[in-house]
């Protein structure tokens, strides 16, 4: 799979995953909101029903306390008084939560306006009626009625109790529609939700099993490389070892055989060298002859064998004793050269045996044999806790070595010198930090100066630039790595990293 397709089928994964949470939180925000509206609407149909039923009892309530009357008046028995009494102490709270009920609805509040002044005005006639009946004056108990009916009557009531109960059954359908309709869309959302939320459901597991599918080919093709890769490796591993083997092999007797002929130039030049004296003191004899002086009795002592030569054989022979100088001077810079190279052979030859070191030990006897430069260079060598390490002892030793000789002797001059070694575990690795005050290194030459053969800056100090070339060649095969930060004027930093435990040699008994 290409990175493109790969990229595609992650931006399809995410926009299914935020498109189902999307749908999910929407369709819990839209139920919730039906739910609560279906059960306002409810209670609504509820509070209506409840309105209609407290119409009837306010109804039945005037209806007993008529009959009680009635009942009294054709019988006399003082049971129905009772009975009308009862009717009479519920009528008042039934007319006041009927009121409370109707609250909310304007309509409603004017017929209760006009339907319980009646009520309570007709019940003051049936008290009235009841009094004159006890004083025996049944006939006027009976008109007191009869007016009542006619001003006050039940049918009156009746007709506001019928508006009262069309109002409700009016807002009982509209209100049962609005409850039908919440439950309704209620419903479509839950189940276009769900549909969408399987749907959704399903292209992810769609988009899943293609991509276990592309994973277990891209695995199965990983696994074919990896083989592949490994025998790579182990081929390029070896050809690499070996032409490595070979160039030690030709550096050591490019090395070896280039000391002969060295040798035989330096003896030769020796040779020139007093050639070039014999030469010149015959030429400075030949002078002393051809001039017209009686020789001195006793026994000649030249201090100056030349001092007799004319100015242009002087000359000759100081520029003859200079060449010579330089074709010395260059023999010597050559045979350190080679003393290098076999120094660098021999030491890719060697077998690393990783050791327990204890680091800080290690770097306070190499300050401790470096005291004397330490003194002339007017420096201090500060050596802060370091991590113990496993590995090379020796190679360990070479790397501080060359590091912290290398800071003492670029030193700035007139500014006494501070270098300081320090060093942190870091998830199984060991890093250490060499830090000077010194001249510093251009950030150009960073790499440079790690190369053969190469170094940096103002080359006023004795040296091949093999030092840091051999530091990375034996931090690279002990698993490590070596940084630098530096500018110009402000120090330098070296940076070195090696793993904690190094067991096993990397490159076997080969060098780099």
């Amino acid at each position: 799979m290409t990175p493109e397709a790969a990229r595609r089928r992650t931006l399809w994964q995410i926009g299914l995953l935020s498109a189902g949470f999307f749908v999910l939180v929407s369709i819990s925000v839209i139920s919730l909101y039906l739910v609560n509206r279906a059960r306002t609407d409810s209670a609504w149909v509820v509070h209506t029903i409840e309105v209609e039923n407290q119409i009837s009892v306010a109804q039945l309530e005037m209806r007993r306390g008529e009959s009680a009357v009635r009942g009294y008046l054709l019988t006399g028995n003082e049971e129905y008084i009772d009975d009308f009494d009862s009717s009479d102490r519920r009528l008042g709270p039934a007319m006041q939560r009927l009121r409370e009920l109707t609250a909310d609805n304007p309509v409603e509040q004017h017929n209760m306006e006009l339907m319980q002044p009646l009520a309570e005005r007709r019940f003051d006639d049936f008290r009235q009626a009841i009094a004159q009946a006890r004083l025996g004056k049944v006939e006027d108990a009976k008109k007191i009625l009869a007016n009542s009916r006619a001003v006050n009557g039940l049918n009156v009531i009746q007709t506001i109790a019928g508006e009262m109960r069309a109002e409700e059954e009016r807002l009982f359908h509209l209100r049962t529609r609005s409850a039908d309709q919440s439950q309704t869309l209620a419903a479509i959302v839950t189940t276009t939700g769900s549909g969408l939320v399987l749907a959704l459901a399903g292209a992810s597991l769609f988009l899943v099993r293609r991509s276990s599918r592309a994973r277990d080919e891209a695995q199965r093709k990983l696994r074919e490389i990896n083989l592949n890769l490994e025998a790579a490796v182990d081929e390029r591993t070896a050809d690499l070892r070996e032409a490595n083997q070979e160039i030690q092999r030709f550096a050591y007797i490019v090395s070896h055989d280039l000391r002969s002929p060295l040798v035989n130039i330096m003896g030769f030049t020796s040779e020139l060298e007093e050639l070039r004296a014999d030469i010149f003191g015959r030429l400075a004899s030949y002078n002393r002859n051809a001039t017209i002086q009686p020789a001195a009795p006793g026994p000649a002592v030249d201090a100056d064998p030349e001092k007799d030569l004319s100015d242009d054989d002087r000359r000759l022979s100081e520029e003859f004793l200079e060449a010579i100088g330089f074709i010395k001077s260059s023999i010597g810079k050559m045979d350190r050269l080679i003393t290098a190279i076999l120094n660098l052979t021999r030491e890719g030859q060697r077998e690393f045996k990783p050791v327990p070191i204890e680091t800080r030990e290690l770097v306070e006897d190499i300050v401790s044999s470096l005291a004397h430069q330490m003194l002339e260079a007017n420096a201090n060598i500060r050596v802060e806790p370091l991590p113990d390490i496993v590995s090379d002892r020796l190679a360990m030793e070479q790397i501080f070595s060359n590091i912290v000789e290398n800071a003492l002797k670029y030193l700035r001059p007139g500014v006494p010198g501070d270098i300081a070694i320090k060093g942190r575990n870091k998830l199984g690795f060991v890093i250490f930090e060499i830090t000077d005050n010194g001249r510093g290194i251009d950030p150009k030459d960073h790499e440079r100066i790690f190369d053969l053969f190469r170094r940096a800056g103002i080359q006023d100090k004795p040296g091949q630039g093999i030092g840091l070339a051999h530091v990375r060649a034996l931090v690279r095969r002990m698993g490590g790595s070596i940084s630098v930060a530096s500018e110009p004027g402000k120090g330098t930093t070296f940076t070195i990293t090696l793993p904690a435990q190094w067991t096993t040699p990397l490159q076997g008994n080969t060098y780099g």
